[in-house]
């Protein structure tokens, strides 16, 4: 027997009707011959409600209550979805995380799967019931509950898919599928038939919010495929798969892009070993995350400084390098926060040459100015001004023929 993980997010859940909704497209899945264990999401902003009636008791809610607090969000979405398939006359039976024995370590509110026991998970597919677990949830090994972070029920889906060696992991969502790029922004974008592992994380790190990083990562690493599909209407969504080798690959498999970045640049500091430790460290001490660097040459032995940061520490980055900037004896700090990170990503660049060209040659047709360039094997990224941002998407989604189905190497 076919074994599938089904995981629905927060709007796939987000009222009875959904919830029934839910409910008749598992019994589609019965027919079918298919053993299923769903994980699901609380319920549309019933998280946020939670995280907010914490805030009213405590400023700083501890962690330990806050995850004993938000993890009955998805108690309540088991128990109803469990109710909607018995109405059915469908054997089902709702596990919390904890019942499951999802264990974790003792990061609160930020949790990471260590070990799965399946045995119980097993033992009820084995009586033809469909299992309904709480997703975003665990448990220590000493009994303490814990959530594994925003986005978290995608990451319980698979981790509970690797344990249960199931065919595929099928993540229900309120879009159809991965598309080239966000079709917001680009009406002709894509629906992808297939994309990599590789390639998923890629845009899941550079902006796409489609599937959680963790859980990319998670899939990845023990060869889980993934399909991601809609939970509203029929359709095949998008396999994420492992890449295979001697097959054709699309040299660009879509355009990622996120308008949470600011940059800083400290000018004219000393250029000498160690100076981008002095630069940086107090900024990581201060638990900012620093994304693409820069470093130009002077011809006065000085160096100019370039790096960015979310959007939401900018400020914060900025008062750190004021005070190195005086340390260091730097000639003066400069910021920007009206930036943007466009990015192509594809498994195709492995072997063709000229896509970097290419992209600049469509930016500098519409007048778009480049400020900072970053590379990888599979991806390119720049970054720009915010108010390029739609046009510099579509461009280069023209130049690369992405609107196509498979483009001309």
């Amino acid at each position: 027997m076919a074994l599938y993980v089904h995981k629905y997010g927060g709007t796939s859940v987000g009222s009875v009707d959904r919830i029934r909704h839910v409910a008749d497209n598992i019994e589609k899945a019965r027919k079918r011959g298919e053993g299923i264990v769903v994980v699901v999401s609380a319920m549309s902003g019933e998280t946020n409600r939670l995280v907010a009636l914490a805030h009213e008791i405590q400023t700083r809610p501890a962690p330990r209550e806050l995850d004993v607090l938000l993890a009955t969000g998805e108690q309540i979405t088991i128990a109803l979805l469990c109710m909607a398939l018995q109405e059915k006359g469908i054997p089902a039976c709702s596990y919390t995380g904890g019942q499951v024995k999802i264990v974790t370590d003792r990061a609160h509110t930020k949790a990471r799967i260590l070990n799965i026991d399946t045995d119980r998970v097993l033992s009820d597919l084995g009586r033809g019931k469909v299992v309904v677990v709480a997703g975003f949830q665990g448990i220590t090994e000493d009994g303490d509950i814990t959530t594994l972070g925003r986005g978290g029920s995608d990451t319980t889906a698979v981790a509970l898919a690797a344990a249960l060696k199931a065919d595929e992991c099928l993540i229900y969502t309120d879009v159809d599928g991965v598309y080239t790029t966000d079709p917001r922004v680009e009406p002709r974008a894509r629906r992808l038939d297939r994309i990599t592992f590789e390639e998923m994380l890629e845009m899941a790190s550079l902006g796409s919010k489609v599937l959680q990083i963790r859980s990319v990562e998670f899939a990845g690493k023990y060869n889980v495929p993934l399909r991601v599909l809609s939970s509203f209407k029929e359709g095949c969504g998008t396999l994420i798969f492992c890449e295979e080798k001697n097959v054709e690959k699309p040299l660009i498999s879509g355009i990622a892009f996120n308008r949470d970045e600011a940059k800083l640049t400290i000018l004219g500091v000393p250029d000498r070993p160690g100076i981008a430790y002095k630069l940086l460290g107090p900024v990581a001490d201060a638990n900012i995350e620093v994304d693409m660097i820069v470093q130009n040459i002077g011809e006065d032995a000085t160096t100019d400084f370039t790096f960015t940061v979310h959007r939401n520490d900018y400020a914060k980055a900025l008062d750190i390098l004021q005070s190195t900037c005086v340390e260091l004896g730097a000639r003066e700090v400069a910021g920007d926060d009206k930036i943007v990170k466009v990015s192509l990503v594809g498994v195709g660049m492995r072997s063709h040459a000229g896509i970097a060209s290419r992209m600049f040659e469509a930016l500098a047709k519409e007048g778009i100015n480049i400020q900072m360039i970053s590379t990888s094997e599979i991806k390119i990224s720049v970054v720009l001004n915010e108010k390029y941002l739609e046009l510099a998407v579509r461009s280069l989604h023209e130049a690369f023929n992405l609107e196509r189905t498979v483009e001309a190497a």
